[in-house]
């Protein structure tokens, strides 16, 4: 069994208006040495594959299908084996 984690978030190109309301709030509590704040998703996915090599070809997969928008969202992954 692998689990993996997916983080997902907006391009650096595109706005994310929630990461610039989190920015304002941080300032306005006093954290002035905040430069830049981007939300995004924390995905974890646990399935059964025959390798490392193959659950990653999966996540990759379903990350450019379905669990990110490529056209305006970067995403990255980790695999692990768990038991």
């Amino acid at each position: 069994m692998f689990k993996a984690v997916v983080t997902v978030t907006f391009k650096k190109s595109i706005l994310d208006p929630q990461g610039s309301a989190v920015l304002k709030a941080l300032k306005s509590l006093g954290f002035q040495g905040v430069e830049d704040v981007r939300v995004g998703k924390h995905i974890e996915v646990l399935l059964q594959s025959e390798s490392q090599e193959k659950a990653k070809y999966e996540i990759e997969t379903m990350c450019s299908k379905l669990l990110a928008n490529p056209v305006i969202e970067d995403y990255y992954f980790e695999v692990a084996e768990v038991e």
